[in-house]
């Protein structure tokens, strides 16, 4: 029977200590190994934490390592260049998010958003906006998932 062991690493950044290490250490596997490959895998999103999932086999020792992707707020802070969202969304923004970015983080988490097409994707990913005190396009990102609904970006999602 598989183990698997999951945690929220910085990407490229993932160490022996806590909370991969400990978990490893019992398994028996070359726990150096298995953080060499987590930050292979995980170097494009540096600087943002990254969902990993270990599956090791305490057989055979061997293991195979599934990285998600980062939550969507952390990829607009990546993208907009800031540290956290606004303590008061509703009335302080922290920045601007174009609507070519917000398609761009949709495309990143294609697989984890729930929407059934690109543009409905996009909406998920302006509605985190909203939660965390973001602009698009200078607008209230309520405003711009009523103009998405109207047809007005369309010819950004063919």
């Amino acid at each position: 029977m598989a183990e698997t062991i999951e945690a929220l690493v910085e990407g490229g950044k993932a160490s022996a200590g806590p909370p991969l290490g400990p978990a490893l250490g019992p398994l028996g596997v070359n726990i150096m190994e298995v953080i060499n490959t987590i930050n292979e895998k995980t170097k494009d999103f540096s600087g943002m934490k990254v969902p990993v999932k270990v599956i090791v086999d305490p057989k055979t020792k061997s293991f195979e390592i599934e990285v998600g992707t980062p939550p969507a707020a952390s990829l607009i802070f990546n993208e907009l260049g800031i540290e956290k969202g606004s303590g008061a969304p509703s009335t302080h923004k922290v920045g601007n998010l174009s609507i070519d970015q917000a398609i761009k983080i949709a495309k990143m988490k294609y697989q984890n958003l729930l929407g059934r097409s690109l543009k409905e994707k996009t909406k998920e990913i302006i509605g985190t906006c909203v939660s965390i005190g973001v602009k698009v396009d200078g607008k209230d990102p309520k405003e711009v998932i009523r103009e998405i609904n109207e047809g007005k970006y369309d010819d950004k999602f063919q």
